[in-house]
C-alpha cells in the first residue's frame, strides 16, 4: 500500500509539473532523477556505513572485486530515488547480465532489517556522492 501511495505522489507531482509554467519550449527542462527529498541523506549515510561498506567502501569508491564505485555513478544518477531504493531492495544476482562484478549484490545489501524508508534514505545519501 505504501508503494502505491509513493507512486501516486510521484505521478501527481509529475502531472502538476507538466501542467504548470508558461509557454516555453516543448522540451522539458533536464532534471536530476525525480523524487527530490524523499529520504534523509544524513540517516542514509549512517545506514550506508552500517550495511554497504563491506563491498562499496567507507568512501563509496568501491572495493575491487566486490562492489562498484558509487561516486558520480551514472547508473545511480539515471534512477529516481524510488527506483534506486527498489534496486537496493532487490539486489543484483550474478545471473543478471548487467552484473559486471561476478559477485551477488544481496537484497538490501545483506541487511534484511532495512525498511523501505531506510532504503530511500540510502538513495538520498547516494545522490550526495554525485555532486
Amino acid at each position: 500500500m505504501r508503494r502505491k501511495a509513493i507512486a501516486l505522489v510521484v505521478l501527481l507531482s509529475l502531472v502538476l509539473a507538466a501542467c504548470g509554467g508558461g509557454g516555453g519550449s516543448a522540451e522539458p527542462e533536464p532534471t536530476q532523477a525525480t523524487s527530490a527529498a524523499a529520504g534523509d541523506p544524513a540517516k542514509g549515510e549512517e545506514l550506508f556505513q552500517g550495511s554497504c561498506v563491506a563491498c562499496h567502501g567507507a568512501d563509496a569508491t568501491g572495493v575491487e572485486g566486490l562492489g562498484k564505485d558509487l561516486t558520480n555513478n551514472q547508473f545511480i544518477q539515471g534512477l529516481s530515488d524510488q527506483e534506486l531504493a527498489d534496486f537496493i531492495k532487490t539486489g543484483r544476482p550474478t545471473s543478471d547480465p548487467a552484473n559486471t562484478t561476478g559477485v551477488d549484490m544481496p537484497p538490501k545489501g545483506g541487511n534484511p532489517a532495512l525498511s523501505d524508508q531506510d532504503l530511500l534514505d540510502i538513495a538520498s545519501y547516494l545522490r550526495t556522492l554525485g555532486n
